[in-house]
């Protein structure tokens, strides 16, 4: 699918999505091939709701059966939260695109993706 020209957007459409973070790699948004959209990320948050252990989080960018890494094992301290994406650093999913997540453990790690549907 050729990509969409963001300059003849008709709307946009802001999204908000929480999740649970495991340690498996886990797609957290997709836009599907046959999709006419452009997404673009506005932020992605992470926190570390346990109290006392660290864990890290790893977040790629998936294209074409290849994960490209926003950010590698980085470590989120127990009770604290980290900016992997801002407004400033915002990417688009192509069509075909994934953005995808993992941690080293399950139930430490919650995130918050804020993006916008390019129709």
């Amino acid at each position: 699918m050729p990509n969409p020209n963001i300059l003849d957007v008709s709307s946009i459409v802001g999204k908000t999505y929480p999740f649970a973070i495991t340690n498996v790699t886990t797609p957290i948004l997709e836009n599907s091939a046959q999709s006419n959209y452009i997404y673009k990320i506005n932020s992605l948050f992470v926190s570390n709701i346990n109290g006392t252990s660290a864990a890290t989080v790893t977040v790629d960018f998936y294209r074409n059966n290849i994960g490209y890494r926003i950010a590698s094992t980085i470590e989120v301290a127990a009770d604290t939260s980290l900016v992997v994406l801002a407004k400033d650093t915002s990417i688009y999913l192509e069509p075909g695109d994934a953005l995808r997540i993992s941690a080293s453990d399950n139930n430490y790690l919650t995130g918050v993706l804020s993006y916008e549907i390019l129709e």
